[in-house]
C-alpha cells in the first residue's frame, strides 16, 4: 500500500468511526432530544438535577440532566445524547449547598468527606422533598421517537 492509499483507507476509517460514534454508535441504541424547564411555584429552579427513571427497569436504562436557570436536557451515555423511546417517572433534587467549611478544608484538591456530608445534609432544599424520589414526585413523561419537551411546573 503506498503512501496515498494508506492515508486514504486511514480517512475513510476516521470518517466511518465519526459517523458511527455520532449516532448512537455505543451499541445502546437510538436515543432521542429530551429538554424542557422546572419552575417551582411558577419561578424557574436555579440548579439542580433532572432524573428520568423507566418504568420498566428491566428493559429501560435512566437519563439524567443538570438543572441550570430552570432549563435542561437529558444524557443517557453521552452529553446531552437523549433517552431511549418509553415511560418513565421523575425525580428532582435541587440544594442550596454552602461549600465554604468543604473549601476552607480541602486537601489535595478534594473537600474532606465529613465536610462533604455535612454540607449536604444542611443544604436548604430549593423544591419540596417529595420531588426527591420517582416513587413519591408523582411527575411521568413517555419519550417518544421524536424531538421531546417536557416542561415541569411544581407546587407545594
Amino acid at each position: 500500500m503506498n503512501g496515498l492509499t494508506r492515508s486514504l483507507a486511514m480517512l475513510g476509517g476516521l470518517a466511518l468511526l465519526t459517523t458511527v460514534s455520532g449516532c448512537g454508535g455505543d451499541g445502546l441504541g437510538k436515543r432521542y432530544p429530551v429538554s424542557g424547564t422546572v419552575s417551582y411555584n411558577g419561578e424557574p429552579v436555579p440548579h439542580g438535577n433532572i432524573f428520568f427513571v423507566p418504568d420498566d427497569q428491566n428493559t429501560g436504562r435512566a437519563a439524567s440532566g443538570a438543572i441550570e436557570g430552570g432549563r435542561y436536557r437529558l444524557s443517557t451515555a453521552g452529553t446531552n445524547d437523549g433517552a431511549f423511546p418509553g415511560s418513565y417517572k421523575i425525580r428532582i433534587i435541587a440544594l442550596e449547598v454552602d461549600n465554604s467549611r468543604v473549601e476552607a478544608n480541602m486537601q489535595g484538591g478534594a473537600g474532606r468527606q465529613d465536610d462533604v456530608i455535612a454540607a449536604t445534609q444542611a443544604a436548604k432544599k430549593l423544591i419540596p422533598a417529595k420531588y426527591e424520589l420517582e416513587t413519591t414526585s408523582g411527575l411521568t413523561a413517555t419519550v417518544e421517537e421524536r424531538s421531546n419537551g417536557f416542561d415541569f411546573d411544581l407546587t407545594d
